[in-house]
């Protein structure tokens, strides 16, 4: 049964790995936009009028709602699915090496980020948003910097 489930992995590994790479591709644009759209969202309230319930802010809310349950959330478990798939795979990760261990702590990291806005989403829905749009500024560089370690550490393997 684990012979064959190997044999399968490893006929199919760039198959694999392409599935891979389009689901991080999908998850990590979610993760730029989503802390975007809530600068907006609160800049809405202090610059342009948007009140709570407004049509403006279920506008937002709609977004972000769509956002994370239609892109990012299926995109994240997409990614975590293949990249365990790959991990299976004898020979693809040699975890002897740093550099496996820094991409899984990243990795790890980036889906804390992940329900992190899951939690700001709900925030804007039950108004209790205390962040500026400042901080989700500053919060939106988050995943840019889990991008270029995981990066590196994969293409470098340092």
């Amino acid at each position: 049964m684990l012979n064959t489930l190997i044999e399968f992995l490893s006929t199919y590994y760039l198959w694999i790995k392409s599935f891979h790479v389009m689901a991080v591709l999908a998850w990590m644009a979610g993760l730029f936009y989503l802390p975007r759209l809530f600068v907006y969202h609160v800049e809405g309230y202090e610059k342009q009028g948007v009140t709570e319930n407004s049509e403006m802010d279920k506008l937002f809310q709609h977004q972000e709602r769509l956002l994370l349950r239609a892109i990012m959330n299926p995109a994240m478990i997409a990614t975590w699915l293949f990249g365990v798939m790959l991990m299976a795979i004898p020979g693809v990760v040699d975890w002897t090496q740093t550099w496996p261990w820094l991409k899984a702590l990243s990795v790890l990291a980036m889906t804390w980020f992940h329900m992190w806005c899951g939690y700001r989403r709900k925030d804007f829905v039950y108004n209790r948003n205390t962040l500026s749009g400042r901080r989700f500024r500053m919060m939106n560089e988050v995943p840019t910097a889990f991008m270029i370690v995981i990066v590196l550490a994969v293409i470098v393997k340092f």
